[in-house]
């Protein structure tokens, strides 16, 4: 365990953080969501949900500042909803840490499916709402 750093935030996680690179996505995946299949590398955080993730992994991590969609959830299809206290949180927990970045912005939902394969890797949670996945772009850390 590393002082100052969440204990949600493991060895693996710490490392993918690391080794990824400004315009680098990486997406917080519920546990509907496809993980294993969708791309090479998937860090299991079974039993964690999205935002206790957004919590340990905002304060190590900019958020990408130079496009309009550095965090992108999924957008509910025709006739469902998201659980609004599922987008509360994840809001909050974006105030809370990265407070200049854009807003979130909702893609459908085969079109993130598609977009999660180019990320750099899929964290796969143990968030049970429907929707819980989000996507985020690493920026420039500021010298």
């Amino acid at each position: 365990m590393l002082k100052g750093i969440s204990p949600v935030v493991n060895g693996p996680l710490l490392s993918v953080l690391d080794r990824m690179g400004h315009g680098d996505e990486i997406v917080l995946a519920d546990a509907h969501f496809p993980s294993f299949s969708s791309n090479a590398t998937v860090l299991s955080a079974a039993g964690i949900g999205v935002t206790a993730l957004l919590d340990g992994i905002l304060p190590l991590l900019e958020i990408d500042t130079y496009v309009a969609d550095p965090l992108v959830m999924v957008d509910p299809v025709p006739g469902d909803s998201m659980d609004p206290d599922l987008l509360a949180d994840c809001r909050a927990a974006i105030a809370r840490h990265a407070p200049t970045a854009a807003p979130i912005v909702f893609m459908e939902r085969f079109a993130f499916y598609e977009r999660a394969r180019q990320a750099f890797a899929i964290i796969a949670t143990g968030e049970t709402r429907k929707y819980g996945n989000i996507l985020l772009k690493k920026g420039v850390t500021p010298v």
